[in-house]
């Protein structure tokens, strides 16, 4: 089974900080049966998000990650395939850098 996860690492870049988009991200990922993690960049405009799962369930969340939460803009997702090097624990909301 763990031969057929999918682990990305994806930056959001707009407005994507103040309005709740890591909280909903959580919520998404952990309904997709996601695991991984969420944090603000310092810069103010961007989040970071390590992520792995099912490939139907990593393209659903790359999917809202474009879209983001009601409040959000989102003006470009950078998403790049990783290396499953560590375990990733439940989806979960990291301090930022």
């Amino acid at each position: 089974m763990s031969e057929s996860l999918l682990r990305k690492r994806a930056v959001v870049r707009g407005r994507v900080q103040g309005v709740a988009f890591r909280y909903s991200a959580r919520e998404v990922a952990a309904g997709l049966g996601l695991r991984g993690w969420i944090r603000n960049l310092p810069d103010g405009r961007r989040v970071e998000t390590v992520f792995e799962g099912s490939p139907a369930a990593v393209e659903a969340f790359l999917a809202w990650l474009r879209r983001g939460p009601p409040r959000a803009r989102v003006d470009a997702v950078e998403a790049e395939d990783l290396a499953r090097a560590e375990e990733l624990g439940p989806f979960e909301i990291r301090r930022t850098p």
